[in-house]
């Protein structure tokens, strides 16, 4: 091999990362992402004080946060000179910031710069924030309402969807009874329930702490009592010669293999339950991420909208962050064939 070919290649060898499980492979002439992806937001930052606004809004809350935007990537690149660990997640997630910072400065320039992209329902980014900085109390006391909300139904519906799946998944008779039960309502919606929930519960909060009961019954359940299904007859056969009674059976082998069921369960719960969660308080409700949408859109206020949207999916990221955290210690045993 000639001494061209050698430099060739040395150019196209790929860099092999692991991000959570995932093999990431990536070239040696791509290493400058992470130097784009702050030169992306210096860009934004740029776009956002120099060209000349048609729209009349306050940039200073957003130009504080791009200027903490890009002290933190500035960072981050720095640690990850030093540690390998921050620069497999840099590089991996690099491309992606990059190209969410073009399509932020491009919004910007169609709304905030050059008003192409009519009002109200097309509100530059700078007036999200903005409605984020004016309203900041109200969204807190909206978000931990709704916080409550979720975590209660949450927590009820899972409790009742085990039992269920569990029941459902080892004994017959339970089995011949509730899983027609279970398919008949768990395809309705749960926001179908809404007229049915509110006369039967004394408050709008009970019946939507209802409603997110009954959308997490039906995955967990169902999942449960699947996964419990699923598990080869051996093991069972195996304890029983050892001596093992019914309750070291259920609690001791048909749970723990189910676990990776019960998880795709939870995860499903907590998506519907978060969509019945907004529709829910829409109705009746004093409070809330999903009152506050409703309010906003009353008044065309499509910047406060999409302010509580965001403020939602940070919110359900970080849930589902800590559900997968505990799926990991829970589930320890099976550390490298999840993904």
């Amino acid at each position: 091999m000639s001494l061209s070919d050698k430099s060739i290649q040395s150019n196209i060898e790929p860099i092999s990362l692991k991000n959570k499980g995932k093999q990431v492979t990536i070239n040696k002439k791509f290493t400058a992402w992470p130097i784009l992806q702050i030169v992306s937001y210096v860009l934004v930052l740029g776009v956002s004080i120099f060209i000349p606004q048609e729209q009349s809004v306050n940039l200073k809350p957003y130009q504080i946060f791009l200027s903490f935007l890009i002290i933190f990537f500035i960072g981050t690149y720095i640690l990850s000179s030093f540690n390998k660990d921050i620069k497999k997640k840099v590089y991996y997630k690099a491309k992606l910031y990059f190209a969410i910072g073009i399509v932020i400065a491009v919004w910007d320039i169609l709304t905030d710069k050059l008003n192409l992209l009519p009002l109200p329902f097309f509100p530059s980014i700078a007036q999200i924030f903005q409605s984020i900085f004016e309203d900041y109390q109200t969204l807190i006391i909206s978000t931990a309402y709704s916080l409550r909300l979720l975590f209660l139904g949450f927590a009820i519906g899972t409790i009742i969807g085990l039992v269920t799946g569990v029941l459902i998944g080892w004994y017959q008779q339970w089995y011949y009874w509730l899983f027609p039960v279970i398919k008949a309502i768990g395809i309705i919606p749960a926001t179908a329930w809404i007229p049915v929930a509110m006369f039967i519960f004394p408050s709008s909060f009970y019946a939507e702490v209802f409603l997110i009961v009954l959308c997490v019954w039906f995955p967990v359940a169902f999942m449960t009592s699947t996964g419990i299904g699923n598990i080869h007859k051996s093991y069972f056969e195996a304890a029983r010669t050892l001596g093992a009674k019914e309750n070291f059976l259920i609690f001791k082998i048909a749970i723990p293999g189910a676990m990776p069921s019960i998880f795709s369960g939870i995860y499903t719960g907590v998506s519907i339950a978060f969509a019945t969660l907004i529709v829910s308080e829409m109705i009746g409700a004093k409070a809330g991420l999903g009152w506050y949408i409703n309010w906003a859109k009353g008044w065309s206020n499509y910047a406060k909208v999409y302010a509580s949207l965001i403020i939602m999916a940070i919110v359900f990221s970080i849930i589902m962050a800590i559900l997968f955290r505990i799926r990991d210690r829970v589930l320890i045993w099976q550390k490298g064939l999840l993904k």
